[in-house]
């Protein structure tokens, strides 16, 4: 199963990834908030499409950035397509790194079930 994770800067994205790579899931982090290509996160064809968000008070306690709400209003713009068509979107402010990866590890085992589910009619 592939799993493609996007966020604003900060939001966690890497971390997770290598979590889940660390569990032996293809996962790709992809740099959707600084592009301008509206579906790059496509180009990895997900089975699972995480997003991943944050304030930036957030960000800022995480990593030292020079911008403001105007540079995090234009990221959440270019990630507005991942977004709506994100299999789990995660606000990861009042998360830790292992929360973040539990709700993304849940999700893979719910689709998974449903994948080897036999279809009901």
């Amino acid at each position: 199963m592939r799993v493609v994770v996007v966020g604003v800067c900060a939001s966690g994205k890497t971390t997770l990834v290598n979590r889940l790579r660390s569990l032996g899931i293809e996962a790709y982090n992809v740099a959707q908030e600084h592009s301008g290509i509206k579906k790059l996160w496509q180009k990895k064809h997900p089975d699972i499409l995480v997003m991943l968000d944050a304030t930036l008070d957030t960000i800022r306690r995480r990593r030292s950035v020079p911008w403001g709400e105007e540079r995090l209003a234009v990221q959440r713009e270019r990630l507005r397509d991942a977004r709506a068509n994100a299999d789990l979107f995660i606000p990861t402010d009042n998360l830790t790194k292992e929360e973040v990866a539990q709700l993304v590890l849940s999700h893979i085992r719910r689709q998974q079930q449903c994948q080897q589910s036999p279809s009901q009619t």
